[in-house]
């Protein structure tokens, strides 16, 4: 199986074969290769979230006008995603053990982010299960509060991994020396082989392509914003 820093590599191939250089991602030819970092790699995976976010952002309307037009799979098979890859593994194997209690002694000011983010993990977790219970079938069960759950659940985690992309993980980086963060690195990838049997990253990413083809919200071209008004 690849590892992810061989899957990135592949996409930089791919991109060169193609003309195009994707967004931060890899370097044009003659360039050195470099690892994936530690922090690389968790912000990486909140943009798999991320994109879970918006298939909820996206259907909480639909819920409350038509609730029909929503796919129930679609939703639980996003729901699962976020327990097994956001909720399993990114927050209780690599987040809570290992940046939180080392961000956590750096200030008052950390710590109680810290506090907030632990307590907003806990809410996800039950929000997850409420999702999961009212998609079960062939039909939403109840759609009753789901959309507004689902809204509350979308600006909460939007704020939360934006905080812990600008403020906890270079402030974690910065309690390690760089030997220590590259084999920071390295373990978070044993872990992930260790929770998924394979690259768990990859995985997710073709599973949230799934679920957005699913739904019809696969084309980003779809979501370029209007012109704004002529002054």
């Amino acid at each position: 199986m690849k590892t992810r820093r061989e899957f990135v590599v592949g996409l930089g191939a791919a991109a060169l074969v193609a003309g195009t250089l994707p967004i931060g991602g890899c370097k044009a030819p003659g360039e050195k290769d470099e690892e994936v970092s530690a922090n690389e790699d968790l912000m990486r995976e909140h943009g798999v979230l991320r994109r879970a976010l918006l298939v909820y952002a996206l259907a909480a309307p639909k819920l409350r006008t038509d609730p029909a037009s929503v796919s129930p799979a679609a939703l639980r098979q996003t729901a699962v995603l976020f327990r097994q890859f956001g909720e399993d593994y990114h927050e209780r194997r690599l987040e809570e053990p290992f940046i939180f209690p080392a961000v956590r002694g750096r200030s008052a000011e950390l710590a109680q982010y810290v506090d907030t983010l632990l307590a907003q993990h806990q809410r996800g977790r039950e929000i997850t299960d409420f999702t999961m219970s009212r998609t079960g079938g062939q039909k939403l069960a109840d759609p009753r509060g789901l959309p507004e759950t689902l809204d509350s659940f979308v600006l909460m985690y939007q704020e939360h991994t934006a905080r812990e992309d600008t403020i906890i993980f270079p402030a974690w980086h910065k309690t390690l020396s760089q030997s220590e963060y590259e084999k920071m690195g390295d373990k978070f990838e044993d872990i992930e082989r260790r929770q998924f049997g394979h690259d768990g990253f990859e995985d997710a990413v073709k599973q949230i392509g799934r679920i957005e083809a699913e739904l019809s919200v696969a084309d980003l071209a779809q979501f370029t914003a209007t012109a704004p008004p002529k002054v």
